[in-house]
């Protein structure tokens, strides 16, 4: 038979040695030392819940069954720690970053991680910049410049593509002139900011001008001097050019052209911008020298009338000059009308510089003007009647005239006769003809209506 020796013991193998083995086991176990497992669980708490930089952490540690303690904060001041509850953990850059904890005790050692991610202060900035000009189609390179962000939201409204999603948007082309707002919008997780520009499209080209004609010029006659008004919009340069004419500066952009000599011209403007080039032509007519020009539907007013009507009228300004007008119009006067009053049993044309005998104040630097008040006393050898004014096309009539100032032809006239025509001649030897179509009555307001034809200066 085989014996057992457990602890010393010498065991006869049986039923009874078994029980005996299994209660030596027993005993044996509760002198044996228990062990504590070591447990980790960490709490932590950013400051304001704000994830982006410089973020505050405070760490508080709630692990079970450790004696010991060895803290890492990847990124973190400071940067390790051997406390248990290290306080809080300074973080200076954005980033993903790990939080170590290895703790233990002499029966066990465990290690817990944790992911951080650390967002940057976004700072939202972007450039932009147009290719070319500003002149539609515009074309519109935005640079990013943009720091802290991790998602990037665009919008160009009326542009083309009209939104983006990314970093770096494509050219974007707007065709519609008028301002244009890009904006930006970026996240990051933590913080959402945005910013925006506004884009100004000029119109595109389309080329357009007007020949103006000066002010002595305007009824079309050689020799013609004109202005070329460009209307031009989305140009910004200029070619002109002309079958007749000589033009100032064919490349100014608003020129002066001058024709010596009546006929039909084209002048063409040919406009460019760098992108696109448009051309546009345009027809003038200019008339044979009448050496004549006619004025029609003037009002003058008797002398009660001055300041509202006006009894002045200037030729070379072709206006009527009223009381009260700066002093620097009157020395352009050279017809002045007298009427004595609504009846017009009382009127005359007197020269510039003898008004202030006719109830008139005196004027400054006058003109003298020479008048033929009535043909029909004159005894002058001049017949010239309305049907004469009417057909007078040009200003031969006028030129065989010996229009002097006598005692005679300056006597006054009535309202019997309609029309009446009055003769002149300026100071600077034009000749004219004064034809008076109605005496409208309207007590001190009361005027003549008249046409005027006079020789060219």
């Amino acid at each position: 038979m085989k014996r057992i020796y457990i602890y010393g013991y010498n065991m006869t193998p049986g039923i009874s040695g078994i029980l005996l083995f299994v209660l030596l086991l027993v005993v044996s176990a509760c002198f044996h030392e228990v062990v504590i497992p070591v447990t980790i669980k960490i709490n932590y708490e950013v400051k304001n819940n704000d994830y982006s930089i410089p973020v505050e952490i405070t760490f508080d540690n709630l692990t079970t069954g450790a004696e010991n303690y060895k803290w890492t904060f990847e990124g973190g001041q400071p940067a390790t720690s051997d406390k248990k509850n290290p306080g809080t953990i300074y973080f200076a850059e954005a980033g993903d970053y790990k939080v170590t904890l290895e703790a233990w005790s002499e029966d066990d050692r465990q290690v817990k991680e944790i992911d951080l991610k650390l967002y940057g202060t976004v700072n939202v900035n972007f450039e932009t910049s147009v290719a070319v000009n500003n002149i539609s189609p515009v074309t519109v390179t935005v640079t990013n410049k943009t720091v802290g962000g991790t998602a990037y939201h665009w919008k160009f409204p009326n542009g083309e593509p009209s939104s983006f999603d990314g970093f770096t948007p494509p050219a974007v082309q707007y065709t519609m002139p008028g301002d244009h707002r890009i904006s930006l919008v970026v996240e990051n997780g933590s913080e959402v900011d945005s910013l925006s520009q506004v884009i100004t499209v000029s119109p595109a080209l389309s080329a357009d001008f007007d020949i103006e004609p000066s002010f002595a010029d305007e009824d079309y006659e050689a020799p013609l001097k004109a202005t070329l008004v460009n209307n031009t919009t989305g140009g910004l340069t200029w070619q002109w050019s002309s079958t007749g004419g000589q033009i100032s500066n064919t490349a100014a952009q608003q020129p002066a052209i001058n024709f010596s000599t009546a006929g039909t011209y084209t002048v063409t403007l040919t406009t460019a911008n760098g992108k696109e080039t448009k051309s546009i032509s345009k027809e003038i007519v200019v008339k044979p020298n009448s050496g004549l020009r006619t004025l029609t539907d003037i009002k003058l007013g008797i002398n009660t009338a001055h300041g509202s009507i006006g009894s002045f009228y200037s030729t070379t300004l072709r206006r009527v000059v009223k009381a009260n007008e700066p002093d620097s119009l009157y020395q352009y006067v050279d017809i002045a009308f007298f009427g004595l009053s609504a009846s017009f049993t009382f009127n005359r044309f007197v020269s510039p510089d003898s008004v202030q005998h006719y109830t008139f104040n005196p004027i400054t630097q006058p003109q003298t003007t020479y008048f033929i008040n009535s043909l029909d006393k004159c005894d002058c050898g001049i017949n010239f009647q309305a049907a004469d004014f009417d057909a007078m096309v040009n200003d031969e009539p006028l030129k065989a005239l010996d229009i002097q100032s006598t005692a005679k032809g300056l006597k006054p006239f009535d309202n019997t006769v309609l029309p009446r025509i009055v003769l002149f001649r300026t100071n600077d030897n034009r000749k004219g003809a004064i034809k008076i179509k109605e005496f409208h009555s309207d007590g001190l307001q009361s005027y003549i209506l008249a046409d005027i034809k006079v020789q060219k200066q």
